[in-house]
């Protein structure tokens, strides 16, 4: 097998990869909301809303559509020490800066091991497909 033709079988593997996530997006999007809510029901943040029991329904009645502003105090105190279980249940393993541009100030953004593999999982899918749709 050659080198393009196996990299362009690879590309056609992620394709279908993305094709499968991007055919179903409603349950996908509900599948990834019940796990973060399961994962994360006990954390001091949710904790608030839910009172012990949890479902989609709840998580919509209960749970407001906030803003930055809301939550950023509860990442300060990650970030300044404090259990990740305040907000996550993993354990948030960085923090990033945005860059400002869209309020003039810049935003603390924590993530974890799962964050970095989903990024690096849709990286790789990505340029890996339209690096390969080119002619052979």
């Amino acid at each position: 097998m050659s080198v393009i033709s196996d990299l362009t079988e690879k590309a056609n593997d992620k394709l279908k990869i993305l094709e499968d996530l991007t055919s179903n997006v409603k349950q996908i999007q509900d599948n990834v909301l019940e796990e973060i809510l399961t994962l994360n029901t006990n954390t001091e943040y949710l904790q608030r809303f839910f009172h012990g029991k949890f479902d989609k329904e709840i998580f919509k009645k209960n749970v407001p559509v906030v803003t930055y502003e809301d939550v950023k105090p509860y990442i300060q105190r990650v970030a300044n020490g404090e259990p990740s279980n305040v907000i996550s249940t993993r354990p948030i393993t960085g923090f990033l800066l945005s860059s400002g541009t869209s309020g003039g100030a810049q935003k603390i953004m924590p993530w974890n091991e799962k964050f970095l593999d989903y990024l690096t999982f849709m990286f790789v899918v990505t340029t890996t497909a339209s690096a390969i749709t080119m002619p052979q």
